[in-house]
């Protein structure tokens, strides 16, 4: 139930991102979920993708720096409420959420949020007894 997701560190300058996803799209990857976060240096580049492997070896063979992580993604009614909803259940088991972001594709009723924890399966054990619907492989993200 956790996914791999990607950090590729890039300068903070013109042309740097669009490259990036030129590698990707090149070797024939495709991007599920995306998230860029700056600093006046330098930006990270945070991806799920369909084929972490693939992909890590390509950003690579290009000469980007590129780490692994493991995030858990959940599946959420796109309402007012429903992200408190989530935190409040982790809240009460405990776990801290280190960060997250929206998944951009909708799924019906619902959209998906990627969260980074410390303690993974706390999280997706807190998640599973609040009812919250973790999502597995990649290919469920395109479910719906």
């Amino acid at each position: 139930m956790k996914l791999i997701q990607l950090s590729v560190f890039l300068e903070n300058r013109p042309g740097r991102l669009a490259r990036s996803c030129r590698v990707l799209a090149d070797a024939g990857i495709d991007i599920v979920a995306a998230n860029v976060v700056d600093t006046r240096e330098f930006g990270i580049l945070r991806l799920i993708v369909a084929d972490a492997e693939a992909a890590t070896k390509a950003l690579a063979g290009a000469g980007y720096a590129v780490n692994r992580a493991e995030v858990v993604a959940v599946e959420v009614a796109d309402r007012p409420g429903s992200m408190a909803v989530i935190l409040e259940a982790l809240d009460a088991a405990g776990v801290n959420v280190e960060y997250a972001y929206a998944f951009t594709e909708r799924r019906g009723a619902r959209a998906a949020l990627v969260f980074r924890f410390a303690q993974p399966e706390a999280a997706i054990a807190a998640l599973q007894r609040a009812g919250i619907p973790v999502i597995g492989p990649v290919e469920a993200f395109r479910a719906g």
